[in-house]
C-alpha cells in the first residue's frame, strides 16, 4: 500500500511536497471528455490521416464543452479543436468552410483566439482568397480588448501584407501602419514601402491597361480610314477607266478629227473674226454629236 500510495503521488511530487503516512491522499482532477476527444482527432489527423472522422470528432468534443465551465484549460482545449478542424478541412480540400466553420462556435469575430485568427489568414492568403477573411480580420483587430494582447502586432502585421496590400486596398494598408501602435519605427517604415511599391505597380497596371484599351479602338479606326481611302480609290480608278474608253471609242475620235478638220480649214481660209460665230455653231454642233454618241454607247447612263 506504501508503494501504491507513493506511486499515485508521483505526479504531484513538487507541487504538494511528500505525503505523510498520517494525511489522506490528494485525488487527481477529473480530465474533461473533451481533452480526450482533442487526443482523438490528433491521431485521427496526424497518424491515421483519417481527417473526416478527426473532424467529426471536434465537432463531438465542442458539442461536450457546452457543459463545461469556462476555464484557462478550456479555453486552450477550443482554440486546439479549431486548428486540428482547420487542417482537416484543408487536407479535405474544404478549406473555404474553415472560417465559417470556426464561427459557428466563436459566434463573433471578436471572439476569435488570436491562433486560430493567424491560421485562417495564412490558409485563405495562400489560397489567394484574402477578401475572404478580411473584413473578420479587421473586426478583431478594431475591437478594444484585441488591442492589448500579446498577438496583436504579429496579426496586425499579417493584415497588411496578406490581406489589405494583395486585395488592393492600399489607404486602409496605410492608415493602419502609420497609425497603430503594434508597429516599431523599423516595421513601419517596411510597411510603407511595401504599400509605395503595391501603389506604383497598381499605377503601371492600370496604365497598361487603358493602353491596351486604346489600341484596339485606333487599330480599328485606321483600319476603317484605310479601307474608305482604298474604296475611294478603286473608284476614281473605275471612273478614270471609264473616261479614257469613252476618249479613245471610235466615234468619238472620228467626231473630235472631223471638228479639228474643220477648224483648221476656217482658220486657213477666214482668219477674221467674222469666223467666231461660226465657230460657236461649230461647237453646238459638236457637243450634239457627242451627245448622240454617248447615248448609243450608255443609253440607260443618260436616261437615269
Amino acid at each position: 500500500m506504501k508503494s501504491d500510495a507513493s506511486t499515485s503521488a508521483a505526479p504531484l511530487k513538487g507541487l504538494v511536497g511528500p505525503l505523510r503516512s498520517s494525511e489522506p491522499a490528494l485525488a487527481l482532477p477529473a480530465v474533461s471528455p473533451a481533452v480526450h476527444l482533442l487526443e482523438e482527432a490528433s491521431d485521427l489527423l496526424v497518424v491515421h490521416l483519417d481527417f473526416h472522422a478527426a473532424l467529426e470528432t471536434c465537432e463531438r468534443a465542442w458539442q461536450s464543452l457546452a457543459e463545461e465551465p469556462v476555464s484557462g484549460t478550456i479555453v486552450e482545449v477550443k482554440c486546439s479543436l479549431c486548428v486540428v478542424g482547420i487542417q482537416a478541412l484543408a487536407e479535405m480540400d474544404r478549406w473555404r468552410e474553415a472560417l465559417s466553420w470556426v464561427l459557428r462556435y466563436y459566434q463573433v469575430p471578436e471572439k476569435l483566439p488570436p491562433k486560430v485568427l493567424e491560421l485562417c489568414i495564412l490558409l485563405y492568403s495562400k489560397m489567394k482568397e484574402p477578401g475572404a477573411v478580411l473584413d473578420v480580420a479587421s473586426a478583431w483587430l478594431q475591437d478594444p480588448d484585441n488591442q492589448g494582447l500579446p498577438d496583436y502586432g504579429s496579426l496586425a502585421r499579417l493584415h497588411v501584407f496578406r490581406l489589405l496590400l494583395p486585395s488592393g486596398r492600399l489607404s486602409e494598408a496605410e492608415e493602419l501602419a502609420v497609425r497603430s501602435a503594434a508597429f516599431s519605427e523599423e516595421q513601419r517604415v517596411e510597411a510603407l514601402q511595401a504599400i509605395h511599391l503595391a501603389r506604383q505597380q497598381h499605377t503601371q497596371e492600370h496604365t497598361q491597361e487603358h493602353s491596351d484599351s486604346q489600341e484596339p479602338q485606333k487599330l480599328r479606326q485606321e483600319g476603317s480610314f484605310s479601307q474608305k481611302l482604298l474604296s475611294l480609290l478603286m473608284l476614281l480608278r473605275r471612273l478614270w477607266g471609264s473616261v479614257v474608253s469613252h476618249l479613245l471609242s471610235q466615234p468619238f475620235r472620228k467626231g473630235l478629227l472631223a471638228a479639228l478638220i474643220l477648224c483648221l480649214l476656217i482658220l486657213r481660209f477666214d482668219p477674221a473674226p467674222s469666223s467666231l460665230p461660226f465657230l460657236y455653231q461649230l461647237t453646238q454642233l459638236f457637243r450634239r454629236i457627242q451627245k448622240a454618241t454617248l447615248s448609243r454607247l450608255y443609253p440607260l447612263a443618260l436616261r437615269d
